[in-house]
């Protein structure tokens, strides 16, 4: 099969139009249209059905398009590889984490990557979705779990546990509740336990919302609770990590917090090599280190 007109056919498969293709490729709507006509005619056979609204890929064109994803990715990685020999920092790095921990503790951090490193474009995905890293859906991720895949390469950063959160404006004025059963005077902020969260965080909600808490306040993420904590609407289920950036902060039942949540960064064997990697690595190494000092250095004194 002609290279060229696989390419041309990936990214019509990808855009779902001859004329949004075309515009990416810098070639017009007829011209496209040939190539795909000529590689149909090669293949004897159709890839793609023709309505109204766009392309759809017909059974034949679905294997096709799977194919040439998996040449793309394989394509990326290997340029990746080769603008990592050079001895600067530079290019795109697509990070993926989850919504709380990527707006609560790692963009406000970023500034300092920057300013070491001024050349390098990072696109920050956050969402809840596990993204393939093998298959370069990203190229590196933190995440709330154990990576499951044999071909990563991972690394234990940290534990969180979720606690209980309220403004100090909150406690002055309606109190600080004493045991489990008091909270049912206050209102719960949390994300309901069919939000997409970690297991230890929606047993920790379940097990609250059973002393008969009949105020709640259910956000999606943790970035949500958070704001309605500082907006004095309630006392809010948030992960430990936030406590060093938002000292206006006071924990509540100090005995009442989910069980341990190992964090991983996680990359593509592929890319161990990577300067880019590497220097995301070290940066994420040393603000948890850093992070750890702070709360250490804010922990009571025993004794």
């Amino acid at each position: 099969m002609d290279w060229d007109k696989l390419r041309i056919f990936h990214a019509v498969a990808s855009a779902g139009s001859l004329t949004h293709a075309g515009d990416s490729l810098h070639l017009s709507q007829s011209a496209v249209s040939r190539q795909i006509r000529a590689l149909e005619e090669s293949l004897n056979t159709t890839l793609f059905h023709r309505h109204a609204r766009g392309l759809i890929l017909t059974e034949q064109g679905e294997l096709l398009y799977e194919a040439t994803r998996g040449m793309s990715k394989r394509l990326e990685a290997a340029s990746a590889r080769i603008r990592d020999s050079e001895e600067e920092v530079f290019g795109e790095l697509r990070v993926t984490t989850a919504h709380g921990f990527g707006c609560l503790w790692l963009a406000p951090r970023l500034a300092k990557l920057y300013g070491k490193y001024p050349d390098l474009n990072i696109d920050l995905m956050l969402e809840e979705r596990v993204l393939d890293l093998p298959m370069r859906e990203a190229d590196v991720a933190i995440r709330m779990k154990e990576p499951s895949q044999a071909d990563l390469i991972r690394k234990r950063l940290m534990t969180v546990r979720m606690r209980l959160y309220a403004s100090r404006d909150y406690i002055e004025q309606f109190g600080m509740p004493q045991t489990a059963d008091e909270m049912r005077d206050h209102r719960l902020i949390c994300q309901g336990t069919s939000s997409t969260q970690v297991s230890a965080g929606a047993s920790m909600v379940q097990w609250l919302i059973g002393h008969d808490i009949t105020s709640r306040l259910n956000v999606n993420n943790y970035f949500g609770v958070l704001q309605c904590v500082k907006n004095n609407l309630g006392i809010g289920v948030l992960p430990d990590y936030i406590v060093a950036s938002e000292p206006y902060l006071v924990r509540v039942l100090p005995e009442v917090e989910s069980a341990e949540v190992p964090v991983f960064l996680a990359y593509p064997e592929e890319l161990r090599q990577s300067k880019r990697i590497a220097a995301f690595r070290d940066f994420v190494v040393e603000e948890i280190q850093a992070h750890r000092r702070i709360l250490e250095a804010s922990q009571p004194d025993e004794g």
